[in-house]
């Protein structure tokens, strides 16, 4: 890091990038499974003027996330400003070869990278991190120490259990005035925005993380008033962080598309069933990593699929037996997954499988409890779920090329707030 005379250094770098230090606070806001088509009819029914108005005095373009197109997976690449491949973090769940154990990808253990986040921290950053679910909260404040007044990491659904020792804050919904939201409502996104309000105005952050959850957007077409009048409710918190002079940058971890029949119920092909009848019963494993403990609203069922075939299998056989069914876009081997798609070799199988637009990937039908969705299925996790918004309040020179990411907003955000 080069120094000034100042307490902090003009930058710091972080995974090979060099992050401007910033004069005002730097916000990147990550609207979880925002489609851009929800921002569009919002703006068009007058709803958003916030946004309207960055998207005319500001910049908006339209950016990749990465593939899968999931939670996590997006979520450490915005907090790491690199791809899977880099911080070890491909999907919401994986399988363990060595214990033979499928897990969560929610522990620090599994995270390879540091993170913006902790790197500014370190530099003597004031650093705040809200997230919606706490399954991101521990990957999301690694690196952050709460033993000074400087870092603050807390999620809205264990916002009543939050200490200062582990999360830089006691009972974060009495600070906030709010009791704690459901977590399958839109209020648990509310609270993420009204908090960054409230650390914005009295607790001045450097560099400032809100993430939210996608529960609104799997239930909800942009059509729909539930919908709209979510992104109504986010423009007035943009509106209030806006008006405090702080440099935001708004991007999405994923899109959102229907996945479902004409009558409604969930358009799916059931990879494991296919498997066991050409391989033999259990002789292949499929992971869905869209799997978490939250699947009342898509009950695991995405677009992204890795499978382990068992040794001696003609793998080519399968990816062309695969590759050919209904629904399915792309089938792909582990090498040509780990140069295309930017993954972490040793946590995904022997091949890789995406469906397109209106359907998703289930491992066995019995094995899927689909009963709580009661709305048809939207998800995500494929390339059409890739597109997202990237949307600041500053005018930024973007680059033409190469594409832009939504793991560059903290480049950008920081970079504005530097100016």
């Amino acid at each position: 890091m080069e120094e000034t005379p100042m307490t902090h250094p003009i930058a710091v770098t972080v995974n090979d990038r060099s992050y401007p230090w910033p004069k005002v606070p730097a916000i990147a806001i990550c609207l979880d499974g925002c489609e851009p088509e929800y921002l569009d009819v919002a703006i068009a029914k007058g709803l958003m003027p916030t946004l309207e108005r960055m998207r005319k005095d500001g910049t908006s373009r339209l950016a990749h996330s990465v593939i899968p197109s999931f939670t996590n997976p997006n979520n450490l690449s915005i907090a790491t400003g690199r791809p899977p491949a880099v911080h070890g973090i491909c999907g919401n769940y994986l399988y363990e070869p060595e214990t033979g154990e499928e897990v969560m990808m929610n522990d620090v253990r599994f995270l390879r990278a540091p993170t913006i986040f902790g790197t500014f921290y370190d530099a003597g950053a004031r650093v705040a991190v809200v997230t919606a679910k706490d399954k991101l909260r521990a990957l999301l404040g690694s690196g952050l120490k709460f033993d000074e007044d400087r870092a603050i990491c807390f999620s809205s659904e264990k916002s009543d259990t939050a200490t200062k020792a582990e999360n830089g804050i006691d009972k974060a919904n009495e600070w906030l005035g709010r009791d704690v939201p459901e977590v399958y409502s839109a209020e648990l996104s509310e609270f993420v925005f009204a908090a960054g309000v409230k650390l914005l105005a009295e607790w001045k952050p450097d560099v400032m993380y809100l993430t939210t959850t996608d529960y609104v957007q799997h239930k909800y077409a942009p059509d729909e008033p539930e919908a709209q009048a979510f992104y109504e409710m986010f423009d007035g918190y943009l509106a209030q962080l806006d008006a405090m002079g702080a440099a935001i940058v708004v991007t999405a971890d994923h899109g959102m598309k229907p996945k479902h029949l004409a009558d409604g119920s969930p358009a799916v092909v059931y990879v494991q069933d296919l498997l066991d009848e050409w391989l033999g019963a259990a002789a292949a494993r499929v992971i869905l990593p869209i799997t978490d403990p939250y699947v009342v609203h898509h009950g695991a069922l995405g677009s992204f699929a890795t499978a382990y075939l068992p040794e001696g299998a003609d793998e080519a056989g399968i990816i062309a037996k695969l590759a050919a069914t209904d629904g399915i876009i792309e089938v792909v081997n582990k090498a040509e997954a780990v140069e295309r798609y930017e993954l972490p070799a040793d946590r995904i199988g022997d091949i890789v499988m995406i469906s397109g637009e209106n359907m998703t990937i289930g491992t066995s039908a019995h094995r899927h409890d689909l009963a709580a969705l009661k709305e048809p299925l939207r998800s995500h996790g494929g390339l059409t779920e890739q597109e997202v918004p990237f949307i600041s309040n500053r005018i930024l020179d973007l680059p033409g090329a190469p594409t832009l990411r939504n793991f560059d907003a903290f480049f950008w955000a920081t970079t504005a707030a530097a100016q």
